[in-house]
């Protein structure tokens, strides 16, 4: 993202390019790092707590505090002593950190703009909880995903995927940077307090070119009504946008508020370690059995079972089943949610119900042109059929819309690369810190085989088998839904070259 650069001493750090320079030699500092310590120095003096410094390193996921504590290890050990002799990062028992030093605040790299679109654009920035109560942080979270998905389902409307919305959490941004950076024209801001059974929603739409307000209210309500709020919200944004309300299906709401709590946390964790997985899948059964007829929290629980084993090798037999049976019901539930649709889809493929699974894919988009996550499995499945160029414009489409994405976009534009024969762009994206040090890494292995350069792509492969004991080439290969063998020949040729077991 582009912003201010920050110089200290012999740094110069970059959040927005993700680099932390010293003396110009760049340090090689991780993804989470980075975030940690643009934080820091954003706000030089000031103690900043350990929840707000993990929300910063890892917005919408819960993460332990240890990882915080490793992460400013790391940090105090590549920066070095002060000039001082002190430390750059001090601790405050008890309470977080703070940032020690004089800090320069240098222009920003200048990036261009992504083009906008032939459709009004529009991104929901993260609502800002502003409640005296911390726990209420999803309940923020949830109406602006919920927000997201609305109006993402609106013909006519282009809009940027969550995951990039809340790459902005907790930033004060100029509105036009953040707009140039998604390729959109509109923004919507907003803050929610929820207490005592009273919800209380200030929104605002903004023409990030004009920096003119379109429409502004807030929302008195009581919380059972939060839907209808959502709604109304949603309504009033397309009328200023399009000029008249062209509803799509209506979506299924849940109707017991616990189980949309535990929904909204879950899918926060879906992306993340083997336990948060295992948190997400106690959520997610526990959302269903206080609202049975909740479609994504089946959806949720579909794609849990599914990526349950897919790190090793492939899900095996019976998550497949389960997976299939949850993500089949969820569609009986609500046939109007795009994102039930593409999850049967994509579990449908690995089936090879491939007939099937072209249908669901289209009723999806239909649906909802605007969810990124269908482009992303329908690059995976155009791959594995032999259809690269199609992959690889897939997953371009899923990157405009989510320009700021999960580790998994980067995995699957990886295969893509690798696919087309495209190994030195496979290693840079591979090698990116949102992906690196998850299954993607036997991409890497096999694309660095290709180049040549076996002694790294055996150390990386070497890697991969330490996080994934129990994988083998075969059982890979016959699990993936190949529809095409000098594809699936191409892979293992690389797996076989990277040293990874047969």
């Amino acid at each position: 993202m582009q912003g201010s650069r920050f110089a200290f001493g012999p740094f110069v750090l970059d959040p927005g390019a993700g680099t932390l320079l010293r003396n110009d030699d760049p340090v090689a500092v991780g993804h989470r790092g980075v975030k940690l310590l643009a934080a820091l120095v954003e706000r030089p003096g000031e103690i900043l707590g350990k929840a707000e410094l993990m929300d910063a390193a890892w917005p919408g996921i819960s993460v332990e505090e240890g990882n915080l504590t490793v992460q400013i290890a790391q940090l105090r050990k590549l920066l070095g002593p002060a000039a001082g002799g002190g430390e750059w990062i001090s601790t405050v028992p008890r309470v977080g950190y703070r940032f020690i030093g004089a800090i320069n605040q240098l222009g920003g790299v200048k990036r261009k703009p992504l083009p906008l679109p032939d459709k009004p654009s529009i991104a929901v920035l993260p609502f800002v909880n502003i409640s005296n109560d911390p726990e209420q942080e999803s309940f923020a979270y949830g109406l602006t995903e919920d927000l997201i998905t609305d109006l993402s389902r609106m013909p006519g409307l282009f809009v940027i995927a969550r995951n990039s919305a809340f790459a902005y959490k907790g930033k004060a941004r100029d509105v036009r940077e953040i707009a140039e950076e998604l390729g959109v024209r509109y923004l919507l801001q907003g803050s929610a307090r929820r207490a005592a059974g009273q919800v209380r929603i200030n929104a605002q739409l903004v023409d990030a070119a004009s920096g003119d307000h379109l429409w502004a209210e807030r929302f008195d309500r009581s919380l059972e009504d939060i839907f209808a709020v959502q709604d109304e919200v949603t309504a009033k944004i397309v009328e200023a946008l399009l000029g008249r309300l062209r509803a799509p299906p209506p979506r299924n709401r849940p109707k017991n508020l616990e189980a949309y709590d535990l929904c909204v946390r879950a899918r926060r964790l879906m992306d993340d370690t083997p336990q948060t997985a295992r948190e997400a899948h106690l959520m997610l059964t526990r959302a269903i059995s206080l609202d049975p007829d909740y479609a994504e929290a089946y959806r949720w629980l579909a794609m849990n079972h599914w990526m349950g084993e897919v790190h090793s090798g492939g899900p095996t037999e019976p998550a497949r089943k389960i997976a299939l049976q949850l993500a089949r019901k969820a569609v009986a539930i609500d046939p109007n949610d795009a994102g039930c649709r593409w999850v049967l889809a994509y579990l449908l493929a690995y089936e090879r119900s491939f007939d099937e699974a072209e249908a669901e894919f289209a009723r999806a988009i239909e649906l909802d042109a605007n969810e990124a996550d269908t482009f992303v499995a329908l690059s995976d499945i155009a791959v594995l059929a032999g259809r690269v160029g199609e992959g690889l414009e897939h997953i371009a489409k899923a990157f405009r819309l989510n320009p700021f994405p999960a580790s998994w976009y980067y995995l699957t534009l990886g295969q893509a690369q690798y696919a087309a024969g495209q190994y030195a762009a496979a290693v840079e994206t591979l090698r990116r810190d949102e992906t690196y040090r998850t299954s993607s890494r036997r991409f890497l292995a096999a694309s660095l085989a290709q180049l040549g350069r076996l002694d790294e792509a055996r150390a990386e492969a070497e890697l991969f088998l330490v996080a994934n004991p129990h994988f083998s080439t075969r059982h890979w290969a016959t699990t993936e839904p190949f529809r095409d063998a000098r594809t699936l020949e191409h892979f293992v040729d690389g797996y076989c070259k990277a040293g990874l077991p047969d």
